[in-house]
């Protein structure tokens, strides 16, 4: 096997942190000596011990003369575990083989630099793309300060979520929903209107598959939403955040209603059309350490997280069914020319059940 078959592996281990590790980046490490792997570990929860140190307390022998591989570059400052290039040098490793180079100002190119200062080989940027993809939460949360967005909608092929009534259940396919469930185990949080709140009234939780809840984000400018809906019953892990405009400060009876069923409140700027400042929301958000956002609707959301350029991402299933008439998934952007479209390039389309799920990024 040559180092790009390694640093896959490394980023196959990787992902079994997923939705474990934030806001750590998801990091996997295997370690070779004699053409045969020796050890391998992976970073599997927030505070606990890295892949590298993983990867090195499962082996059975010396590391004297091994090569290292992992998809980032190995940590050199103490947080909340000690710095991995230390435990690297203090084996005796040889050689450690990097996939990309690690954002954080507090790691980036210094673990290398310490590991050269020590005379061990290093090379770094095999499969960089594939290690950067893995970790784009991480990337933009370390470089914006500011949470990934995909904005995922189920929708007709003639672009509507909902029919005229507002009944939206179901557009895609069980197989859909599952994939659903995936992701919301995978992102920090899942954020919607409270318009999608009274109209579906959902649960926002991760129940077709195993894996952790997110985060549930609820937008609701006036506070005006009853606290009989599902999302509210159904705190018992008292993962629901409301966001509302600074006036509702003023609300304290509902405040006082909202806090006693376990809701965290933020209070943000309102913009002059009267809709909450999405910037500062998602400051907000940042600020909790949430690196990444599923928004799940609705169409006013999906427009202006669109209109302020303010996601990353579109995941569109695409259903196999006309409605004709009934809510569009994006309202009036203020574009009246073709030529001022706003341009998405199709990173990838695929068949999941009855429909197409296709993956939409910014140019």
């Amino acid at each position: 096997m040559n180092d790009e078959s390694y640093i896959k592996l490394s980023l196959e281990l990787a992902k079994k942190g997923s939705g474990k590790v934030s806001p750590n980046p998801l990091v996997g490490s295997i370690i070779v000596k004699g053409d045969k792997i020796v050890g391998a570990g992976f970073h599997e929860r927030f505070g606990g011990k890295h892949a590298e140190i993983n990867a090195i307390e499962a082996c059975k022998e010396s590391l004297e003369g091994a090569t290292l591989f992992s998809n980032l570059e190995p940590c050199s400052h103490f947080g909340k575990t000690p710095p991995c290039v230390d435990r690297i040098i203090k084996e005796k490793i040889k050689r450690v083989v990097i996939g990309t180079l690690d954002p954080n100002p507090l790691v980036g190119g210094k673990g290398i630099k310490k590991l050269k200062d020590a005379g061990i080989e290093v090379k770094v940027g095999v499969l960089p793309e594939a290690c950067i993809q893995l970790n784009k939460f991480f990337f933009k949360f370390v470089n914006k300060n500011l949470p990934y967005v995909t904005l995922k909608a189920a929708q007709t092929i003639d672009g509507k979520i909902a029919d005229a009534g507002g009944f939206s259940n179901w557009i895609s396919s069980v197989p859909s929903r599952n994939y659903v469930h995936q992701l919301r185990a995978s992102y920090d949080g899942v954020l919607i209107g409270s318009g999608t709140v009274e109209r579906d009234d959902p649960k926002l939780t991760v129940r077709l598959v195993e894996g952790r809840n997110p985060k549930r984000i609820v937008l609701d400018t006036n506070l005006k939403l009853n606290l009989h809906h599902k999302i509210f019953a159904g705190n018992r892990d008292k993962n629901l955040i409301l966001i509302t405009s600074r006036a509702s400060v003023k609300k304290h009876k509902k405040l006082h209603q909202l806090k006693s069923k376990g809701v965290k409140i933020i209070f943000v700027r309102k913009k002059k059309n009267g809709l909450l400042d999405l910037k500062d929301v998602l400051s907000e958000l940042a600020e909790l350490n949430i690196t990444s956002i599923l928004v799940e609707g609705g169409s006013r959301v999906f427009t202006s997280f669109i209109k302020e350029d303010l996601f990353d991402e579109m995941l569109l299933f695409v259903s196999p069914s006309i409605l004709g008439n009934g809510i569009q998934i994006i309202g009036n952007l203020g574009i009246k020319r073709l030529n001022r479209a706003v341009k998405l390039e199709i990173k990838s389309a695929e068949k999941i059940g009855d429909d197409c799920l296709i993956e939409l990024i910014k140019n």
